[in-house]
């Protein structure tokens, strides 16, 4: 008799082959959630979760590089960037959560089964270049934390950042609740040392509110744009997509229509709660960098090293400099665990190859190892800053090549029933895409030419 996980939903005629095993088939359903009858916070609770692992994405290494930069080149200039790069966050994540959740196909699963497979491993090859992008940006990331922390040559960093895979390993033998947890700790830390930073380097609340609201500039100043598509990057993961759709089935939702629409708005209420969350943190590096280094007129602090030696000195606290390097540390390895779970999900479903676990991850971490190691080596720390920067504008290039799909599925009757995009959700979602699309053939154009 077949199990829930291999049951092809209903709507499977919409795809041109059917529903192939569970998506993280070792923590598929594991998380047992209420009954209809169960109050509204018991219900609410079981999908409390997997938006932290999401939000992670939006506040990893490659984040504080673009944000640094651009708070210390332009003040608050950006944090209109920030926000709008937010905003087109919590709408994408809602439609993964969806797609995963009425589907019961992550997006890696539902571009093999929708596309032929020459088409299926060209999106595959793309994801892979974005997910050792990424994971790349977190291993410079904690590889300068503890530089910056305890002394340690950035090469031995990057070298230690191997022993992330064994870790992530060893947690989710005992739960993905667990890693949830671990996650949901680490950025607590972050959080507290960004709330400290903000009280002690007293920025400028009317040119802040200012920020928020988009400048021409953004977009006429060939070197603003740039940082802010890195920006753009950096804040919308294309790997967190199919990181999302995988993770929301690890709650083991009903069939019917009813579950799966109680399950759509407690997974969004959740993602959106997360990166609420992730939009202060992101914007507190920006507001930071801005108020103590564009204002002092330090205008060419363009990377993390750089931002941890002059804290202290400018915002005259001692301890600004290392709770900056603890908050960055926490995050590095917060993305670790995340970023190896997304490598794992996007091999699985495009290619249907079944890893070991520890071999596809080791795999991962290699991949952005390799290139960390040698640039550490040769160039040190200008290399990796640069490098750093790089990762999060080829992000920003992949994420078309997530988005289109990811709109076009959840847009299609025939796949998600009544569950597909409505007309405003719709234009809403095209929009962003048009402006994802409009924004990195932009980048492209400019990096030809120039």
């Amino acid at each position: 008799m077949a199990s829930a996980a291999d049951t092809p939903p209903p709507g499977a005629s919409g795809w041109r082959q059917p529903r192939g095993a569970a998506s993280l088939s070792e923590v598929y359903a594991t998380v047992a959630v209420p009954g209809a009858g169960a109050s509204w916070w018991r219900r609410m609770r079981a999908f409390l979760g997997p938006g932290l692992l999401v939000a992670v994405g939006y506040m990893d290494p490659g984040n504080w590089a673009t944000d640094i930069a651009g708070g210390a080149r332009f003040g608050y200039t950006l944090l209109s960037v920030v926000l709008i790069s937010n905003l087109m966050a919590i709408l994408l994540q809602h439609l993964a959560a969806k797609l995963g959740l009425v589907t019961g196909r992550d997006l890696a699963q539902a571009c093999r089964d929708h596309y032929s497979r020459p088409v299926g491993l060209v999106l595959w090859l793309l994801c892979e270049v974005a997910i050792a992008a990424c994971d790349l940006a977190e291993v410079i990331g904690s590889a300068i934390a503890l530089n910056l922390l305890f002394g340690l040559p950035l090469p031995i960093g990057v070298g230690l950042t191997v022993l992330d895979v064994l870790v992530v390993l060893a947690l989710q033998r005992h739960g993905f609740r667990l890693i949830e947890a671990i996650v949901g700790g680490l950025m607590a830390v972050i959080f507290g040392c960004f709330l400290y930073e903000i009280i002690v380097s007293r920025p400028d609340w009317a040119a802040l509110a200012g920020g928020l609201v988009p400048q021409p500039a953004v977009v006429t100043n060939p070197a603003m744009l740039y940082i802010a598509i890195g920006i753009l990057g950096a804040t919308v993961m294309p790997h967190n997509l199919y990181l999302h759709s995988s993770i929301v089935q690890t709650r083991a939702v009903g069939p019917t229509d009813a579950d799966k629409a109680a399950a759509v708005r407690f997974a969004t209420i959740d993602s959106t709660a997360a990166l609420l969350l992730a939009f202060f943190i992101n914007a507190a590096i920006l507001v930071l960098a801005a108020a103590a280094f564009h204002r002092n007129g330090l205008h060419d602090v363009a990377d993390i090293t750089d931002a941890h030696r002059l804290l202290a000195p400018v915002l005259g606290a001692g301890a600004a400099s290392v709770v900056f390097a603890v908050a960055l540390l926490a995050s590095g390895q917060n993305a670790t665990l995340t970023g190896t779970l997304a490598g794992q999900i996007v091999m699985e479903g495009f290619l249907n190859l079944r890893l070991k676990p520890w071999l596809r991850r080791l795999i991962t971490r290699l991949v952005a190892v390799v290139p960390a190691m040698v640039v550490a080596i040769l160039y040190g720390e200008k290399g990796t800053a640069d490098l750093l920067v790089l990762s999060q504008v080829i992000l920003s290039l992949q994420l078309s090549f997530a988005v289109v799909p990811l709109v076009l599925f959840t847009s299609d009757p025939a796949k998600m029933g009544r569950f597909a995009n409505g007309p405003a959700l719709r234009a809403a979602a095209w929009t962003v895409t048009a402006v994802i699309v409009a924004l990195n053939g932009y980048l492209l154009w400019q990096t030809v030419v120039s």
